[in-house]
């Protein structure tokens, strides 16, 4: 419950109609006012994004462009401003306590530099834009009172269980990130090459959007958390270990060097990492994922397939290679799921039209954001043309 000495802490949900909005969105309506949604963003004027600002009533709401936003304007409560495009992302981020980004992919680079930037918390579900950022994130987190708390169960683990223990940075052996193994676990590469959407967005225990769920599907997911990981706790990637949990009850541990391993265990519901990323360092009243621990339970764990699943190495590889590679990575990966998903690429081609982009690689550095954004167009021509062969 929010004590009478605290107002209200400001939340702006970037991506509000998207599966991590709309439960950030159920885990502020159960907090009995600890929260106040002052703002939205969403690609695209939707009925449920009208819905939201209804119930909601935030002071701004953001939407991808100006045709979008007119749609939105003529339907807006009354009091509500309408902001457009990057520009009203970044002013949304920078001006808000608490802003939680679940925007899809490279798009939501604005709102993480922006909210960095303005010494703002971040609570970070877009892992694209931490990934293919990360020389830009790492600055603009030295930003006075700037935050950065991951909304990834797996990260959100290992951050509850390096707190757990005092000195953890220094004495960390390895993190250990579990994989569910997605849809397609335990079947050969032979088999899957024809693979169709229909399977590949079956998730067995989590409910996602299409392309997290494919790259669940690929472990691309899981390699790009294994980048996300190396940037947000400074290990290197020796020291970063994938294995496959198809229960998904063990969200990630950490080993520290004296042979300790601190696990964070829960059912899959991911808004539990929601709620804590919004309330931290508080703890919310709602037992989202309690366990019953007198009910039978088993939990297995084996190594990924990584000849099936060559995503996760590919991950592997543009992280150790540091750079502009993870931004290239991110881009080429985004191209060969929206190709997957338009019914333009087999499932199993998606590893390869990353690979060969990242084939077509010259080492780079990322100065700027300009550098970045010429990186990221650089390998969607590379990746889309690959496609097109």
């Amino acid at each position: 419950m929010a004590r009478p000495s605290e107002a209200p802490r400001r939340v702006a949900i970037c991506g509000s109609t998207g599966s991590i909005g709309t439960q950030a969105l159920e885990v502020i309506a159960e907090s009995d006012g600890r929260f106040e949604v002052v703002a939205l963003a969403a690609q695209r004027c939707s009925a449920l994004l009208v819905d939201q600002a209804q119930r909601w009533h935030p002071e701004v709401v953001v939407l991808a462009d100006a045709r979008a936003a007119g749609e939105f304007s003529a339907q807006a409560p009354q009091g509500t401003e309408v902001l457009v495009g990057r520009e009203g992302l970044e002013a949304v981020a920078a001006g808000t306590e608490v802003t939680l980004n679940a925007i899809v992919g490279f798009a939501g680079l604005p709102v993480t530099l922006a909210a960095l930037a303005a010494g703002r918390r971040l609570a970070l579900a877009n892992k694209e834009s931490l990934i293919a950022a990360r020389p830009l994130v790492e600055r603009l987190r030295h930003t006075p009172g700037a935050e950065l708390l991951p909304v990834d169960s797996e990260h959100g683990a290992i951050f509850q269980c390096l707190g757990a223990s005092h000195g953890a940075e220094s004495r960390v052996a390895r993190l250990v990130l579990t994989a569910s193994g997605g849809p397609f676990r335990g079947r050969p590469l032979a088999e899957l090459a024809e693979a169709t959407v229909a399977e590949a967005l079956a998730h067995p225990t989590w409910q996602m959007g299409p392309k997290i769920t494919v790259d669940s599907s690929t472990l691309m997911n899981k390699g790009l958390e294994v980048i996300e990981a190396a940037a947000l706790f400074e290990v290197d990637f020796d020291r970063i270990e994938v294995v496959v949990h198809p229960q998904s009850i063990v969200h990630s541990m950490v080993e520290f060097t004296d042979g300790t391993t601190l696990a964070q265990l829960s059912r899959p519901d991911m808004r539990l990492p929601i709620g804590y990323a919004l309330g931290y360092p508080d703890r919310l009243e709602v037992p989202y994922g309690a366990l019953d621990f007198t009910e039978a339970m088993t939990l297995t764990f084996e190594a990924p397939d990584r000849a099936t699943f060559a995503c996760l190495d590919l991950a592997y590889a543009a992280g150790r290679r540091g750079g502009a590679a993870p931004a290239w990575l991110s881009a080429a990966n985004e191209v060969a799921v929206e190709a997957f998903l338009a019914g333009a690429l087999s499932w199993g081609q998606i590893a390869e039209v990353v690979g060969r982009t990242m084939d077509a690689y010259r080492d780079d550095t990322l100065e700027n954001v300009e550098a970045l954004l010429e990186a990221d167009a650089s390998a969607r021509r590379v990746a889309r043309s690959v496609v097109e062969r």
